[in-house]
């Protein structure tokens, strides 16, 4: 059963002008030691770098919004990461307010699933994310 979806498209221009302008105290603010690691593996080129924060911040807006909090009630930016699954499909890392509401919103007996596409096509990046709460196997 769904219990949130979430969506949002950024100008990835947006995000250029403001890493250019708060640069380290913005990404430290926003991102998480994971999500800046992928960022700066692709230094060799800056649209590259820029458009993997764009993607990743539309994915913690998205998430927000599925959560059914925004940015707020104790749902902060760094309580969401995207993390990549062993097999490359990219979901949700909840930890702190935002682990503690995805906690609140799944019913006894299930467990959440977060279901995450991101995508850029320049000068935009836009995410989607799925909240879902599936059946724990039976003992």
């Amino acid at each position: 059963m769904i219990i949130g979806i979430g969506s949002d498209l950024i100008d990835i221009t947006r995000v250029a002008k403001v890493i250019e302008r708060h640069g380290e105290r913005f990404l430290d603010r926003i991102f998480t030691a994971a999500e800046r690691a992928k960022a700066e593996r692709r230094a060799k080129n800056e649209k590259m770098v820029v458009a993997t924060y764009a993607k990743r911040f539309a994915a913690k807006e998205a998430c927000s919004k599925a959560l059914g909090t925004g940015i707020r009630r104790g749902v902060w930016w760094r309580d969401m990461g995207v993390v990549n699954l062993p097999g490359g499909r990219p979901t949700m890392q909840l930890t702190g307010g935002a682990l503690a509401r995805l906690q609140a919103l799944t019913p006894e007996g299930f467990e959440a699933r977060i279901d995450l596409s991101i995508t850029d096509d320049w000068p935009l990046a836009q995410a989607f994310v799925v909240i879902s709460a599936v059946p724990l196997p039976k003992p």
